[in-house]
């Protein structure tokens, strides 16, 4: 069975991102033919020699409308070798908001920029906000790379300045790979081409087949957010008491020895349940019931971590957030906290500082944070939380910060000081 890479992409607007999308789709074969003849039909009307493919993905009238991608949609394709799960997400600066929360789970992100502009200040504040994030692998595609009149010193310049920008933000030069590519005519996105002769690496495809991808958070412990309490109290199961949920980490074998946070209540495990039967072992992502040796005081928004290297759970910490409301973040905010399975009051303290992504510096003390803004704050917490840092564990160390009164949700938060990782300075 073919493994699954989560994947997103992000980029500026007009630079093909939904004609790539489009593309991937049409030539992994995972379009009927009837959206095809749609497609093509729509296509001639307007004119066009070839298939927009665009049209494939940009489903939403005011999308079509503006000619803008505004939400972020998931699609999925396979080729024999693996299968893909793809958020593509918004292109405009206005809907930055939406590629953090298609990229917040990605395991690799396509940043597109168009040959002929090259690495523009919406590439760089992708880039940095997708090095928050702390995804592991980068690939810039080079679009329209058949539209510029020396392509092969164009996209060795743009390669050049992005792997600058890149190794700025932290990753290493074998987790990012530049791809020359035109994504209406089809070059290097399934196969390489012809027409790329400078250029030797992987096709589009190729690549995304062949990349590796570490398992998710193999380097912690047990980390169970409880999700549901079971206890279905009938004749055939007179005592069961189940804890239900999915594994944000690690993985669990009956005998492993518990601590249950916040509360601090040690046990053990004594049996794994999922409708196919009992487990010797689960792994991170499997949604399985733990029944424990000893009956404990357990509710919904308690996480089960191992005992070796559980977070100690805190109530005041600062975070980096995501601002995603309309009205600006000010210091003193009444909101409902998310983490895990678990929602409890807070309180923002300071605003201590807002990233400036264009210069990767840090602007000090800001009155408030604006829509898409990203900046580090201090939270107190009414009930604690066991939370990792976000550069340990994306899931356990991530949280949303939610109006009460609405129920909206108003940022993406990561706990600790996850700017230190794109080396924040000073501001000039």
């Amino acid at each position: 069975m073919a493994d699954l890479l989560r994947l997103a992409t992000a980029g500026s607007v007009d630079d093909g991102k939904s004609t790539l999308v489009g593309r991937l789709l049409y030539d992994t074969k995972s379009v009927l033919a009837d959206q095809i003849d749609a497609v093509t039909r729509a296509s001639v009307d307007k004119g066009l020699a070839t298939p927009d493919l665009s049209l494939l993905v940009d489903g939403l009238r005011a999308e079509r409308e503006q000619g803008i991608t505004i939400d972020v949609a998931y699609r999925y394709f396979a080729t024999p070798q693996r299968s893909f799960v793809l958020a593509d997400t918004p292109g405009h600066v206005q809907y930055t908001r939406n590629t953090v929360s298609g990229a917040s789970t990605a395991q690799l992100v396509i940043l597109l920029t168009d040959a002929r502009k090259g690495v523009i200040e919406q590439t760089r504040r992708h880039a940095a906000v997708l090095a928050l994030l702390g995804v592991p692998k980068l690939v810039l595609a080079v679009n329209k790379i058949d539209l510029v009149d020396d392509p092969a010193t164009v996209f060795a310049e743009i390669s050049a300045e992005f792997n600058t920008l890149t190794k700025t933000l932290g990753w290493a030069p074998e987790d990012v790979l530049e791809i020359p590519v035109s994504a209406l005519h089809g070059d290097n996105i399934a196969s390489r081409s012809d027409n790329t002769p400078y250029y030797t690496g992987p096709s589009l495809i190729e690549h995304l087949e062949s990349v590796p991808v570490d398992a998710d958070n193999t380097s912690l412990g047990l980390r169970f957010p409880v999700q549901y309490v079971i206890r279905p109290r009938t004749a055939e199961y007179p005592d069961y008491r189940g804890y239900a949920g999915q594994i944000a980490a690690g993985s669990v074998s009956p005998g492993d020895e518990i601590v249950v946070l916040p509360s601090g209540i040690r046990t053990t495990v004594e049996r794994i349940d999922t409708p196919d039967g009992e487990l010797a072992v689960a792994q991170t992502g499997r949604s399985v019931t733990l029944i424990l040796a000893d009956e404990v005081d357990i509710s919904r928004g308690d996480i089960i971590a191992s005992v070796a290297d559980a977070p100690e759970p805190i109530d005041s910490f600062d975070a980096t957030v995501c601002w995603l409301g309309d009205k600006p973040l000010r210091a003193g905010a009444r909101l409902l906290l998310k983490h895990g399975t678990r929602t409890t009051q807070a309180i923002v303290g300071a605003l201590v500082e807002r990233f400036d992504e264009q210069n990767l510096a840090a602007v000090p003390s800001p009155d408030a944070l604006e829509l898409n803004d990203i900046g580090r704050i201090s939270v107190r917490v009414a009930e604690p939380i066991a939370a990792d840092d976000y550069r340990a564990n994306r899931h356990t160390g991530s949280f949303l910060l939610i109006d009460p009164a609405g129920g909206n949700t108003l940022a993406a938060g990561l706990v600790g000081d996850v700017l230190t990782a794109v080396e924040v300075g000073a501001p000039a």
